[in-house]
């Protein structure tokens, strides 16, 4: 009996990526600070958890294009994801700002929905929500192949990261894989 089920794959390149995606989070608690951990500490462990996962990012896209890891994505349809922007930063952000940090038992519940968030952002696939794009410039889109005669045509959906404003229906980009889902456009 065949598996039907889709599997995301590269476990590691989207834990970095869902990582990276809530560093903002971990910005402003450095800079908010925590009256448990001396700063010493609770400093280094979120600039490690936003310096980390982006040098891997990196990383993961530097590989990319050292092993032409390329495919070319012919657009359908393309969604413009903007407004994900904005619900993520209202949406995560806000409450974990204003969330205390001044007991274990607080701290302790806070990174337990930290982890809720987490595993929600790997199983809805969300792992390319990410501010260090947004910041060079770059814009998500979730793109669908043009219909065919294929019955499985236009069904499955890749994200594509890239520069470009929008995206138009027969549209034909050259990617780099970060992980199974989520490809990125960006020159040499």
């Amino acid at each position: 009996m065949l598996n039907k089920r889709h599997h995301e794959g590269m476990k590691t390149a989207r834990l970095f990526m869902v990582l990276s995606s809530i560093s903002p989070l971990f910005i402003i608690w450095a800079i908010r600070g925590n009256n448990l951990i001396p700063d010493c500490y609770f400093v280094s462990f979120c600039a490690l958890l936003i310096i980390i996962p982006i040098l891997f990012l990196c990383w993961r896209i530097r590989t990319a294009r050292k092993l032409r890891e390329v495919r070319e994505i012919s657009v359908g349809i393309a969604e413009d994801h903007r407004e994900h922007l904005l619900v993520y930063l209202f949406a995560m952000l806000l409450p974990f700002y204003t969330a205390n940090l001044g007991t274990w038992r607080d701290l302790g519940a806070v990174f337990t929905a930290l982890a809720f968030i987490i595993f929600l952002f790997w199983h809805l696939n969300l792992h390319y929500m990410n501010l260090f794009f947004a910041a060079l410039g770059y814009r998500v889109f979730t793109v669908y192949a043009p219909k065919d005669n294929n019955r499985y045509s236009g069904k499955a959906s890749n994200v594509v990261i890239t520069r470009r404003v929008t995206l138009s229906p027969g549209d034909k980009l050259t990617v780099y894989r970060l992980s199974n889902t989520v490809y990125f456009e960006g020159g040499e």
